[in-house]
Order: structure tokens, then C-alpha cells, then sequence
């Protein structure tokens, strides 16, 4: 990386930096607002632009180094203490900012960014403009067709040099700004972005680590471009901080990783890295058991015993570990109602988490006893932030236990959002989670999350602003997860909000495995399924992988490939297939075995780019440090039966073999000179998976 000038022998170029400079902490109040600029831009906050060094500290720690900058606006009072902490085995960076009313009036914090960084095109050679030299990566997430990655530079994204510097302003008044509001961190957008020098590849990739509401900004000032990461905004989230005298607030983290070449690949490795390092250690991240979940194309929300046994069977016979009953146990609703927008009629009864004897005659103990003798660990599906509004739980909570709005208890599909900061709603769920696992010895839930709440709540005492409220509620909802793995340290716990609806740093660096999609179509799942380690690291991706008895050999080879370079969610009906259906998917899942023990050491790339929604050919790679490197190909309809994959990074003579494929077979030549394999898939709708450099597989 190049160095700063130096300020003797370069002083114009140290001024021209200075001016574009901003400060460490962006910052707006309702009674100072902005200077020098308006518009919807969140830069040159009055307040921020009085903050003046006052100390810092530097302090090494185990695996990093954290520096903590303390500024001081004296004409309001604030102080700020910028936090960053450098990793010391990869190029991130993580940061945070702590804002202290030290006045003696209240101060009311509109805007507090948690990461600010200016002069972002200074590296760009001479002559060649901000708006076609840098390019923004951002990832649309719609709900079953997440990690919709896409490039373009900063004019086609539509920031412009306007030529308005010269005439003494700031710059365009513009920006790019991606934002979420609600409790759904990734329903439009995930949480993350990456700026790259297109000539270079030096490459600056962020993540929010938040599970709410957050926004991200890049705009043009002084000729250069700048980019600020927060939480929740006034403008954007109706969020505001009324800080009385002594008290303070924590903005919500945000991490950068900062490569010289290598482009998004590069930065994705090292921000991949910083997850692993920074998410809380769980065993469930080296044993990596395949699930089997009776929801996806199988029983889809209605269990019973009746149904459930003969899916247990075929579950083990499979080879399946873990056995996760979903959503329904719990209907005590009269059969064949449906509730509004086709959902069961439970979904406006939830609540209380207790089994159903109409579903269960002999007890849910039954079937949990049978999956037990089977030899898998049983596990139940929960939603436990919402309660339905016909739940007697509804009305033996007090209001304060529930989001509100102007004092009204808001519903959402027939629900009520629990507010996590209330003592009755967090010993509500405490009370829930620990009765299942003692009572029923349940070894695996998974926490679901199915409707967005809007921009927040008015809180337990009714004087938070929508934003405040719904942050406060985040972080109480991580406290209450650490708590619950805290008293149950084994328990393994899935994220899941209707698919990969909250994807976000948070919450995957508490708990170890994460639904990361709803999609139902084998067809447009590949798209996804390759696509998902740039959010969640292979080990902890769960895919669906479910057969079905009308599906041919090759369509069952791409449903189960789509699922073996991540965690795998065996569904579908297995209990229908034919004999030589389940061996196939026997198979499969005997070659994830051979593997799987790797996937916490890999990095993923890709061979054909980031797969496009409509792309024929997709393929995703894993390498790890020791050579090996795991290829999964998919061919989707209505493309070429042969494609030249390029892999430069393998070794000119590793031979490739087949891990997985199903009939009729790939055919594949390696040419080592030029590093490119040459792969045939002779039927569409098919999939295989080759490894190279197979030194440690089991």
C-alpha cells in the first residue's frame, strides 16, 4: 500500500488530502445539523467538525490491535471515542463509536456514523476520473433469489463529477445510498458492498454487523469520493438518541478488509477470515451434521406422527445426523383452515410453543423418541420474537412486553413483536426454550423470523423514538441468544427469517448454522447456493438439498450438489423415493462425509465470476492453504453441454476426480499448462463435483 506524502516535500498534496478529509466520526444533532452542504447527505456535521484530538490509546491484544482515538467538540459538550480494531493475521479493520453527552444540556444525536472514510480515489492514476475508475459492488437480496451480486462503476451507478468544485462548492450533493430499515437486516439488501479500482483490483469491501436497521453512503467531495457505514439514521430509520447529561451511545460495528490487488475475490477471502475469528466458538462448526428439516417440498408446515415416522426412517437411512421437526408441532387449530396470504391457521395462534395432541395422539415424545433410536439428534422449529394475536400469550404479557407506536400495540400478519428489553418477554422465551430442551431433550432448534416490523417501537416506557426503540431491541435479542447459549452451551441453534431475510454479522457470529434461502425450485437454486459464501462462511450456509420420486438421476445429482459445499438441509420426501433414488442420495451424503472436515478452512472463488439469476453454467470453488480445492458445476437449461472452466491457481499437475455426480456422468479433461479444465454435462438440469489436490480427505 502506498504510503501518505510527506508533508515537507509535498505540501500541496497534503493540503488537497487535508481538505478532502474527513473527520473520524460523522455526526449530526437536531440543534446543529450541518455546514457546507445539504441535501440528504450524512457529511460535514457541525458538531463533527468541532471535534479536536484529545488523546488516544493503542492496546495489542492476543490475535489484534485496537487503537481508540477520544475527540472533543467543546461548544457542545460531545465527546466521541473512535474505536478501531486491526486484525493481525488479515487486512480488516473493525470500527465503532461511542458518543458521551459531557454538557450539561440534552443533546439529541440524529446521525453517528460508525465507520467514516474519505479520499478513496487518491490512488487512481492522473487523468482518469472518480466516476469510471471505481466500481461498486452491491448485493441485491430478494427473498428466494439472495446474493444477486452486481458491478458497475459510480457513473452507471449514478454519482458524476458535476464540475462544481471549481466553483467553490463541495461536489455533486449527490450519492449512492443503500439503506434497510425494519427488523429484516438483508430483505432488500445485504449489509455489505465493495469498492474496487477497476484497473488495479485494490479492493475496499465492507460489512454493517448488525441486525436491524442500517445504511451505508458513498459521494463525491472535493474531487474525491468517501463512503460512511452507521446503524440507524434520523432521515432514513426515524431513529434519535436523546442524550441527557453523563449518558452515552454505542453505534453498531462495521468491518472493512482493504487489499492492494486480487479485487473482490481478495477482500472476500480476508473478510471470510474475520468472520471465522470474530463469531463465538461452537462445536457445530467443525462436526458439521447433515439436517434433515420436514418443511422444504416435504411436509411444509404440517407434521404429524403419522406423517413424521416414515420420514424418520428414510432420514436415517440416508444418512442424515439431525432430525428438525418444523413448523406446525404446535397446531392446535381445527384441520384445513388457512389463515390470510395462504398461510396455516396457526400463524395468528403462536405463542405458547406447546405440542399439538391433535398431531401428536401418543405425544410428540413419540416421534422424538424414534429419531433419537435412529440415531439422530431430535430438533423443533421456533419463532420466539412474535406472538400471534389470537395467542393467549398475547394478553398475559403486559403492552410494554410488545413493539408499539404512539402507545398501540403494533401487528404485523396477525402478529405482535416481542420487545426483548422487557423482563416478562425475555422470561417468557427463557421459560420456552429451556422447558424443550429439558422436557424433550431437544438437541437442535431453529429460530425463524417471518414478518419485518416496520421501523420500530416506542419502547417498554414509551419515550424512544421508532429507530431507538428497534435497536435497543436488536442488541437485546443478542443478549438474549448468548444467554441461551450460555446455559446451554451444546444446543445447536439455527438462524432462519423467511429465508436469508437476516443475514448479517450479528447474528452468524453467535449462532453456528444459517438458512440462507426459501427458494423451492432445484432449478433456480444453484444461483443462490454459489453465491451464498460471500455472506456466510461454507460452513455455516445451509442449502436445501430435497429429492422428490418425479425427479430423474441427474436432477437429483444438481439438488444434492447444490447443497455439498455447505451445510447440508436434507428435505423433500425420501420416504417416497425408489431404491435406486436413495442410494443416489445415499451416496451423496457419503461423499459429504469425506470432506466436510475442510469446509472451515476454505476460501471460495469463482471460476465464471459471481453467478448471474439466469446464468446456464455456474460454478463455485473452495480452496484451502494446503492445495485442495473443491469444484462444484451446475448446467442449467438450454445451454451447451461443454464449457472451459478457467482455475489458475491450481497446480499443473493435479489430476481432477469426481467427488459426486449422478447419471450420466461428467466427462472432463485437465489441461495443466493452461490451467483450465475442460468439463462435459451431458444431460441439462445437472451438477457434479470434482476435488484437485486431494491431500486430506477422510
Amino acid at each position: 500500500m502506498a504510503s501518505l506524502p510527506d508533508p515537507e516535500r509535498d505540501p500541496e498534496r497534503c493540503a488537497l488530502l487535508a481538505r478532502r478529509a474527513l473527520p473520524l466520526v460523522e455526526m449530526q444533532t437536531t440543534g446543529s445539523g450541518r455546514l457546507g452542504t445539504s441535501g440528504k447527505r450524512h457529511v460535514d456535521g457541525a458538531v463533527s467538525r468541532g471535534l479536536r484530538y484529545v488523546s488516544h490509546e493503542d492496546e495489542d491484544g492476543a490475535a489484534e490491535r485496537t487503537l481508540r482515538v477520544r475527540l472533543m467538540d467543546d461548544a457542545s459538550g460531545v465527546r466521541v471515542t473512535a474505536m478501531y480494531t486491526l486484525c493481525d493475521t488479515a487486512p480488516v479493520l473493525r470500527a465503532e463509536a461511542c458518543v458521551e453527552n459531557s454538557g450539561d444540556r440534552p443533546v439529541t444525536l440524529e446521525y453517528v456514523s460508525s465507520l467514516a472514510l474519505s479520499n478513496l480515489a487518491r490512488h487512481l492514476p492522473e487523468g482518469e476520473r472518480w466516476e469510471d475508475g471505481l466500481s461498486l459492488w452491491l448485493a441485491a437480496n430478494p427473498w428466494s433469489g439472495e446474493f444477486r451480486w452486481s458491478r458497475a462503476t459510480l457513473a452507471e451507478r449514478g454519482l458524476y463529477d458535476v464540475g462544481m468544485v471549481a466553483h467553490g462548492q463541495t461536489g455533486s450533493k449527490n450519492r449512492i445510498a443503500v439503506t434497510s430499515t425494519g427488523s429484516w437486516s438483508s430483505s432488500e439488501h445485504l449489509p455489505m458492498g465493495c469498492l474496487e479500482e477497476t484497473a488495479t483490483g485494490r479492493t475496499l469491501m465492507w460489512q454493517i454487523e448488525h441486525n436491524g436497521s442500517w445504511h451505508v453512503e458513498l459521494g463525491d467531495r472535493f474531487d474525491d469520493v468517501y463512503l460512511t457505514l452507521s446503524g440507524p439514521t434520523d432521515r432514513e430509520h426515524q431513529w434519535r438518541q436523546s442524550l441527557a447529561a453523563g449518558e452515552t451511545f454505542r453505534t453498531a460495528p462495521a468491518t472493512v478488509a482493504l487489499v492492494a490487488e486480487g479485487g473482490f475475490e481478495a477482500a472476500l477471502g480476508a473478510l471470510t477470515d474475520h468472520r471465522r475469528a470474530t463469531r463465538r466458538p461452537h462445536p457445530d462448526h467443525e462436526r458439521l451434521p447433515v439436517v434433515f428439516n420436514d418443511f422444504m417440498n416435504s411436509l411444509m408446515g404440517d407434521p404429524s406422527t403419522e406423517a413424521l415416522l416414515p420420514l424418520v426412517d428414510a432420514a436415517a437411512a440416508a444418512g442424515a445426523e439431525v432430525f428438525c421437526i418444523d413448523a406446525g408441532w404446535y397446531d392446535a387449530e381445527p384441520p384445513g383452515t388457512a389463515g390470510p396470504g395462504g398461510v396455516p391457521a396457526w400463524w395468528g395462534a403462536v405463542g405458547e410453543w406447546e405440542e399439538s395432541t391433535r398431531r401428536f395422539p401418543g405425544g410428540l415424545r413419540e416421534v422424538l423418541d424414534r429419531i433419537r433410536a435412529a440415531g439422530m439428534v431430535p430438533g423443533l422449529w421456533l419463532e420466539p420474537e412474535v406472538i400471534g394475536v389470537r395467542s393467549p400469550i398475547a394478553a398475559a404479557l403486559p403492552d410494554e412486553a410488545f413493539f408499539r407506536r404512539d402507545g398501540v400495540r403494533v401487528v404485523e400478519w396477525d402478529r405482535h413483536q416481542l420487545d426483548l428489553r422487557h423482563p416478562a418477554a425475555r422470561a417468557h422465551l427463557d421459560t420456552v426454550v429451556d422447558r424443550l430442551v429439558r422436557d424433550y431433550g431437544v438437541g437442535y432448534l431453529k429460530f425463524d423470523y417471518n414478518i419485518d416490523i416496520g421501523a420500530g417501537t416506542d419502547g417498554p416506557e414509551g419515550t424512544d423514538s421508532p429507530g431507538a426503540g428497534l435497536l435497543g431491541h436488536n442488541r437485546a435479542y443478542l443478549d438474549w441468544l448468548d444467554g441461551v447459549l450460555d446455559r446451554h452451551p451444546t444446543l445447536v441453534v439455527e438462524s432462519c427469517a423467511a429465508g436469508g431475510s437476516r443475514t448479517d454479522h450479528a447474528i452468524l457470529s453467535r449462532l453456528p448454522i444459517h438458512s440462507v434461502t426459501d427458494q423451492q425450485d432445484f432449478r433456480l437454486l444453484p444461483a443462490i447456493a454459489a453465491a451464498a459464501p460471500t455472506a456466510v462462511t461454507p460452513e455455516q450456509g445451509a442449502v436445501w438439498a430435497y429429492p422428490l420420486p418425479e425427479h430423474s438421476d441427474a436432477e437429483l445429482g444438481m439438488v444434492m450438489v447444490s447443497a455439498m459445499l455447505g451445510r447440508v438441509h436434507l428435505s423433500g420426501r425420501p420416504d417416497l423415493l425408489s431404491p435406486r433414488q436413495a442410494a443416489l442420495v445415499r451416496r451423496a451424503l457419503d461423499a459429504y462425509r469425506t470432506y466436510r472436515h475442510l469446509l472451515p478452512d476454505t476460501r471460495p472463488r469463482w471460476p465464471l465470476g459471481l453467478p448471474g439469476w439466469r446464468d446456464g453454467w455456474i460454478c463455485l470453488a473452495l480452496t484451502t492453504d494446503d492445495g485442495t480445492t473443491l469444484l462444484a458445476v451446475w448446467r442449467r437449461d438450454g445451454t451447451p453441454d461443454t464449457l472451459t472452466i478457467p482455475l489458475p491457481w491450481v497446480a499443473t499437475d493435479d489430476e481432477p476426480r469426481v467427488l459426486f455426480a449422478a447419471d450420466p456422468g461428467p466427462q472432463y479433461e485437465w489441461n495443466g499448462l493452461q490451467r483450465v479444465l475442460r468439463m462435459t454435462l451431458p444431460a441439462e438440469r445437472s451438477a457434479a463435483l470434482l476435488v484437485f489436490g486431494a491431500t486430506s480427505m477422510c
